[in-house]
Parts: structure tokens; C-alpha cells; sequence
């Protein structure tokens, strides 16, 4: 298959790449520094107009979206930065599905990320794909993308993956949460009650591949383990694979006087995701006890 990827150079995309390389794909890039690409073919654009990329889609199989700005990277959400959140995201998402209009009518799948963020703060409530969207800043950006995604169902099937929190060791928020646990200053963050849905890279990488390569999956997918915990317990369970206590809470006030409306929309607040579609669909995840995954992305 011959698959063109958005956003193949980040924490996700370029893993993702090198998967679909191993297993015989011929995999095209769409990157702002293509020189930089290392795994896949790479190809200048500006992820939000047309251009040259563009004729890539006429033959492509599939086409991978995972283009944004990073949300937690760059200190606190000034209204300029939030509205290049959004854009970063919708203005790549409609030039792709502009290029699929235009490209000549074939099969293909449309395979766009979003994030969990879509069902807002719900406390205890277990969510599935069917739950509706919440109304915080988060909520409205992942329903605005996924707005300009479905634009492209009339032309191609599609597949929209909401990623929970994503488990690797070389980058995420796992990263972040290594260095205050070697100084042994980690811990919960608020009271710790906040649910954590998170996933391991590798599953993720094996559920985007799922997705583009089985005809039969369509619609919207939670890509979160079946196995959601409070991060107090996700703190606790970090701290025993690291053999480091997790004593040293990071408090609300804290963290809200660091990061603002961050704070609460990244770490004080969560959602209880459960993965229903994939499973009934006949995905299978291979890491679903959060002790096990981080001590194979940790120890071994």
C-alpha cells in the first residue's frame, strides 16, 4: 500500500512510519522540513494549503493525519496559542481532505487522530466512543477536528483514533515524569482521584496500523488500554518499577498558579476511556496491566 502520513516526524508519526516500512508499505511523509524526515519518503508542505504534496494523495491507499501543534508543550495557553492549537490542526485536516477530493476516485482509508480530550472532565463515569463531547477548550478542539475530518467520509473510509495518554519511554509525559521519580521527588498530582486512560506506544502504533490496513474498521475508536487508573495509583505503580517512593504530590493551587487552564486540562482532570469499539472490531491489545507495560518500557 502507499500511505501518506501528516505529522510522521513526531513522538507517534515517525515510529508509525518505520511499523508500516517493516511491513512492506511505501510511506510518504508531508513535513514542513522533509530533509528531516528519517523514515518514509519525505515531501514539503505548509499543512494548510495545496501544493506539489498534493498530487501524492492521486494513488495513495491510505492517508494518515496526524498533524497539530503540540497542547502541552510552549508554557501556558495565551488565546494566540489556543487558536493555533485549533487551526494547526483543522487547516491541515482540510487541506488533506481538499487533495482526496481532487485526487482521482479510488479506495482508500482516512485515518485522523484526536484525543480522548473530546469527552472533557467526567469524573468516575466510564466513556466509551458513543459518549457525547464535553464543553472545555480541549472538548471544542478535538470536536473541530473531527468536524473537518468527517468532511472526507463521502470519499474515502473513514477512521477517527481519540489517543489517551501514550506510554514510551523516549518522550510524552511519561518522559517528563521520570526525572522528578530519579530525584525522588514524585508523587500525585491535586488529590490523585483524576483518572488516567493511557495506552503504550507499541499498542498504538499496532492500532493505527489495524486501522489502515483492515478494510473493515470505520468510525470513531478509543485508543486507551482497557485498564484505566486514578493517578494516585498511576504514580504509585511508576514509583514500585522505579523502586523510588511516590511521597511528593504536586498541589492543585500549584499547579494552577504554573500553568493555568493547563494545568486542569492536562493533569488535575481526566477521563475514564474505555477502548469498546476496538475490541467488539477484533483489535487486541497487547499490554493491558499498567505495572507490566512500565516495566518493559523501563526495565527490560
Amino acid at each position: 500500500m502507499k500511505i501518506v502520513v501528516a505529522g510522521g516526524s513526531g513522538f507517534v508519526g515517525e515510529p508509525m512510519c518505520r511499523m508500516l516500512l517493516s511491513r512492506g508499505h511505501d510511506v510518504v511523509v508531508l513535513s514542513r522540513n522533509p530533509f528531516n524526515v528519517d523514515a518514509g519518503r519525505g515531501r514539503s508542505w505548509d499543512a494548510k494549503t495545496q501544493g506539489l504534496w498534493a498530487h501524492e494523495i492521486d494513488d495513495a491507499d491510505a492517508i494518515v493525519n496526524l498533524a497539530g501543534e503540540n497542547i502541552g508543550e510552549g508554557g501556558r495557553w495565551s488565546e494566540e496559542r489556543k487558536l493555533n492549537i485549533i487551526l494547526s490542526r483543522v487547516n491541515a485536516t482540510r487541506a488533506l481532505v481538499e487533495a482526496l477530493r481532487d485526487a482521482p476516485p479510488r479506495p482508500r482509508a482516512f485515518v485522523n487522530a484526536s484525543a480522548i480530550g473530546y469527552y472533557g472532565p467526567h469524573g468516575d463515569e466510564e466513556l466509551d466512543e458513543s459518549a457525547p463531547a464535553g464543553n472545555d477548550f480541549l472538548s471544542d478542539v478535538c470536536r473541530q477536528w473531527e468536524e473537518a475530518a468527517g468532511t472526507a467520509e463521502p470519499l474515502a473510509r473513514l477512521v477517527i483514533v481519540r489517543i489517551g495518554l501514550v506510554l514510551a519511554r523516549d518522550g510524552g509525559a511519561l518522559k517528563k515524569m521520570l526525572l522528578p521519580f530519579r530525584l525522588f521527588a514524585g508523587g500525585k498530582f491535586g488529590d490523585g482521584k483524576q483518572w488516567m486512560s493511557w495506552i503504550t506506544r507499541d499498542d498504538l502504533l499496532r492500532l493505527f496500523v489495524w486501522a489502515i490496513e483492515n478494510d473493515r474498521a470505520r468510525g470513531v475508536y478509543n485508543a486507551t488500554a482497557p485498564s484505566p487508573v486514578r493517578n494516585e495509583d498511576f504514580v504509585k505503580t511508576l514509583g514500585r518499577v522505579m523502586h523510588r517512593p511516590a511521597i511528593m504530590p504536586a498541589p492543585a493551587f500549584a499547579l494552577r498558579l504554573a500553568l493555568g487552564e493547563m494545568a486542569d486540562a492536562l493533569l488535575l482532570s481526566g477521563q475514564r476511556v474505555l477502548p469498546v469499539h476496538a475490541r467488539n472490531d477484533g483489535f487486541t491489545f497487547e499490554t493491558t496491566d499498567l505495572e507490566s507495560g512500565l516495566r518493559q518500557l523501563l526495565v527490560t
